[in-house]
């Protein structure tokens, strides 16, 4: 297919978005941006969550996961579902009590102002490196797919995805988010259904021929309980996938600035719970495909493992393989994946550095509005940056670096609302910037050390040991014994 008729497509999906967003932003003011004046319909922010949780790099990494860890990945997920237990009835509550436009600032609240600086930053380093890992995955396939057949370096690639993003979100916000995410999830799944149906036809099977085939495979392994050093043990994976879940939605800005602008607790909790119920059967189908394509490279005998080698599989199989149809539905579906992730991602980073790092306080409509503007641009910008040198450093999954990064950089969030809601200690804030960093520090030697000298491969409870780290960094800095605030709804 002609790389000037994808881009059209790509222009058209594109044009779409901007429609929406024009009927969507009109007359937005500030909290129209940041919280959706808290109208948003609670189904279709599940929707629309449910597509931004999956990002591109899900579309693209976990078919190809299969090779090497086969379904165990569902482990994790079941442990996500457990985690959004969590947040609907322990952090949601705390957040629509306070009515809190940033999450941050319960840690002011709490705490005081170093310890509201120090979780702001630590979320605007992994949201803004996560978030550009994910738009480095659908760039580069636009780039092998399109740019580089026009003669078009990766540079500039990037910053026309960055604009297009930046162009139906400057305006509107959340208020816009809200839709544009609902359609796009609604694009993935249909993207996603049609091709491992045809897929499927290829390789001549119908759906019980499907359910026999996925059943059968070697790659269908989901538990692992054996090998407890491996990564993928169960109990690793169902506790790490709970606090992956609790810190990477519950204590992100990007995921719960969507929640906040429901219309209240209860529509927010059935919005959470709704949507991390969902991603049992919504992984199941990614990974569903990835041994239908599996299935496919076997039966075409491709020579070249390199070609089909973890994030490669899909993209290669549905670029080079199976026609037009398929070519399409996957750029729609990356898109549909990636853009409603870094939309909402480039919102809540726009919103935290200006509510968290700026501050709006004493400050009118007018000039909000402004900061938030300029904000958004130079976002904008440092994300392109961090594109581009991921296009440079990249060796690895993708979705496996970010969720290593994640380990490191939301560990001290989690150690600092774990311990702002389980006891009712003071801290030394000035201090509390140094156990945000030393955690991480300390958690990279004891990984390394475990390896070097107890062959113990860390994994994602890397989490959970930087969080126990700054949690009781923490209580070593503790001062007094609060019996009563001001405002007793700080306190569960």
């Amino acid at each position: 297919m002609s790389p000037l008729i994808i881009f059209g497509i790509v222009l058209s999906y594109f044009a779409l978005l901007l429609i929406v967003s024009f009927f969507t932003s009109k007359n937005v003011n500030n909290e129209g941006f940041f919280l959706g004046n808290k109208k948003s319909p609670w189904f279709v922010v599940a929707i629309g969550m449910l597509g931004s949780s999956i990002s591109g790099v899900t579309f693209i990494s976990v078919p190809g996961w299969v090779q090497t860890t086969q379904m165990t990945y569902l482990q994790m997920v079941m442990g996500f579902v457990a985690g959004y237990f969590v947040i609907a009835y322990v952090l949601l509550p705390l957040y629509y009590r306070l009515n809190l436009t940033s999450i941050y600032t319960y840690l002011d609240l709490r705490f005081g102002n170093s310890s509201y600086t120090t979780g702001a930053s630590f979320f605007l380093l992994s949201r803004t490196i996560g978030s550009a890992a994910r738009l480095y995955v659908v760039a580069n396939v636009l780039q092998v797919v399109i740019f580089s057949q026009l003669n078009i370096p990766f540079w500039i690639t990037v910053g026309i995805t960055i604009v297009l993003i930046w162009l139906y979100t400057f305006k509107g916000g959340i208020k816009t988010i809200i839709w544009t995410d609902t359609l796009q999830t609604i694009f993935l799944f249909t993207a996603l259904i049609a091709t491992i149906i045809i897929v499927a036809r290829e390789l001549g099977l119908d759906f019980s021929g499907i359910v026999s085939t996925i059943n059968n495979s070697e790659m269908s392994k989901v538990f692992e309980f054996k090998d407890w050093r491996s990564s993928q043990h169960f109990f690793k994976q169902f506790i790490s996938g709970a606090f992956i879940t609790i810190v990477m939605t519950g204590l992100d800005q990007d995921m719960m600035q969507k929640n906040l602008s429901c219309r209240n607790i209860k529509e927010a909790k059935r919005n959470v719970l709704t949507y991390g119920f969902a991603f049992l059967p919504a992984n199941l189908l990614f990974l569903s495909l990835g041994i239908l394509l599996m299935s496919f490279v076997n039966s075409i005998g491709i020579s070249d493992p390199e070609l089909i080698a973890g994030d490669k599989l899909f993209p290669h199989i549905a670029t080079t393989q199976l026609g037009p149809v398929v070519l399409i539905l996957f750029l729609i579906g990356l898109m549909a994946s990636a853009y409603s992730s870094a939309d909402s991602a480039l919102t809540a980073l726009t919103t935290s550095f200006t509510v968290d790092i700026i501050g709006i306080k004493n400050k009118n409509e007018k000039q909000i509005k402004k900061t938030r503007t300029w904000v958004h641009i130079a976002i904008s910008f440092i994300m392109a940056i961090i594109i581009i040198m991921f296009d440079i450093l990249n060796q690895k999954s993708i979705i496996d670096a970010i969720y290593a990064i994640a380990g490191y950089t939301y560990g001290p969030l989690l150690g600092l609302y774990a311990f702002g809601l389980f006891t009712k200690y003071k801290v030394k804030d000035k201090f509390v910037p140094l156990v945000a960093i030393l955690s991480p520090i300390l958690c990279f030697l004891i990984s390394y050390f475990l390896k070097k000298y107890a062959n113990y491969n860390t994994g994602y409870e890397l989490l959970l040991l930087n969080g126990f780290i700054s949690f009781m960094g923490l209580f070593m800095l503790k001062t007094r014994r609060i019996e009563s605030y001001t405002n007793n709804n700080i306190l569960l």
